[in-house]
């Protein structure tokens, strides 16, 4: 029988309490205690980048990472994006409009990787796009679509 262990994690600006297990993996406190639905597991291991989180404003894995790991970072989800409820965030904005997604499986990682990209660099070269989403699979095969919404976000001026 595993031990629960009292934790609080900060899940996008807000702090929280939760008795777990520490050595449950953060995705999975974050879809079943959290409702966040946006991390999605894919691969469980590390390696399809479907459970991407932004900890501490670096893309990072969580379908195996304990939970315990991320206690005192912040963590940021897709759902930590929407901030107004008319209004769509300048990237989520650049990815519908240039019809990114098919399926949506690799939506939340390749969101993710973009968002730290472009808060680390503004103005990213083709190059440092396709670097920083390539790490995330995407089996639709929809990366061109991807790649070029990041640079239409890039160059809408927007802050990220």
């Amino acid at each position: 029988m595993a031990v629960k262990t009292q934790l609080e994690l900060e899940v996008n600006g807000k702090k929280q309490q939760i008795e777990v297990d520490e050595e449950e993996p953060l995705l999975y406190v974050l879809r079943e205690d959290f409702g966040l639905n946006g991390p999605k597991f894919g691969c469980g291991l590390h390696q399809c980048g479907a459970c991407m989180v932004l900890v501490d404003g670096k893309a990072s894995y969580t379908c195996i990472q304990p939970c315990s790991a991320f206690e005192g970072k912040k963590i940021e989800t897709i759902e930590g994006l929407h901030k107004s409820e008319d209004k769509l965030h300048p990237l989520q904005k650049a990815f519908y409009e240039q019809q990114a997604a098919q399926c949506g499986y690799c939506l939340n990682g390749m969101m993710m990787a973009a968002l730290e990209l472009l808060r680390a660099n503004p103005n990213p070269s083709e190059l440092e796009i396709r670097n920083s989403l390539h790490k995330i699979i995407c089996r639709c095969g929809t990366h061109t679509r991807f790649i070029q919404a990041v640079k239409n976000a890039a160059q809408s001026n927007s802050k990220f």
